[in-house]
């Protein structure tokens, strides 16, 4: 299975300047735990780096930083783990643990951050996986103990 089936398209970003408030408002309101970092400009996507739900609790509130007036760009990750939406799931996971991050940027052939891809998203899609790979098997077992049932009778 490829990134491509199961990364959420058109993460939510936020501009550097916005407070650690409206970061955690954005979260809350998209039911996100990531934003993709942005320029301040309106018209400009370029993508900074990212801030996460733990970016703000472990050094924010941790520390006692007032989020009405710190920053995003203050405590954002400035190196983005990224992974590309072609790749597998084996790939995004060693990624993911090469970098010691939950959370990737998708990104498109040119490198262009397309969406993000999540721990909880590559759990979820292996879980229906297996899954269905378990119901194959059920009905495999269920055929055979109906062939074996229908020989006795035959023979007997």
């Amino acid at each position: 299975m490829n990134v491509d089936r199961i990364f959420t398209q058109n993460a939510i970003r936020i501009p550097r300047s916005a407070t650690l408030a409206d970061a955690a408002a954005l979260m809350r309101d998209h039911h996100v735990g990531a934003l993709l970092v942005t320029e301040d400009a309106a018209d400009n996507h370029r993508v900074l780096g990212i801030v996460t739900d733990r970016d703000l609790v472990i050094q924010a509130v941790a520390e006692g930083v007032a989020p009405r007036e710190c920053t995003v760009g203050e405590v954002m990750t400035r190196a983005l783990a990224t992974v590309q939406r072609s790749a597998d799931l084996r790939e995004a996971l060693e990624a993911m643990r090469r970098n010691g991050v939950r959370r990737l940027a998708v990104v498109d052939g040119i490198g262009e951050p397309v969406g993000m891809v999540s721990m909880d998203d590559i759990l979820d899609a292996l879980g229906t996986e297996l899954a269905s790979l378990a119901a194959v098997v059920r009905s495999e077992l269920d055929h055979e103990i109906a062939r074996k049932a229908n020989r006795a009778e035959i023979s007997g």
